[in-house]
């Protein structure tokens, strides 16, 4: 499972959790830091990415376009880096269900 994570989340994540998700990304570090949702969720379906987002505009791009690419919305606010790994790790087989889950387009995750 590769993870895409927005520009409201650090960079850092990818290498974080590398062992858990690797093959992850982060817009900065693929040149879409200054993209449009749009044009960010042509590239995580074209290349099968799961978003990752804290805002809600990946989840209305995902009930009028579908999905793929599902989308893990962290329902938190703004938290330090280490709060998001910590979250992942705690997570981890959910989202590795969710991610087989051909029914389900977004996870919700809250504090």
């Amino acid at each position: 499972m590769k993870l895409l994570f927005d520009h409201n989340l650090s960079h850092k994540l990818v290498n974080l959790l590398a062992d858990q998700f690797p093959y992850s990304s982060h817009v900065r570090l693929i040149g879409l830091d200054t993209a449009s949702d749009i044009v960010i969720w042509g590239y995580a379906k074209k290349h099968c990415f799961t978003l990752v987002t804290l805002d809600e505009d990946f989840y209305n791009l995902s009930l009028i376009k579908d999905f793929p690419p599902k989308v893990i919305w962290f329902r938190c606010g703004n938290r330090p880096t280490e709060y998001y790994k910590m979250k992942f790790i705690m997570w981890e087989s959910d989202i590795k269900i969710f991610n087989q889950d051909n029914a389900s387009g977004c996870l919700e995750i809250y504090p």
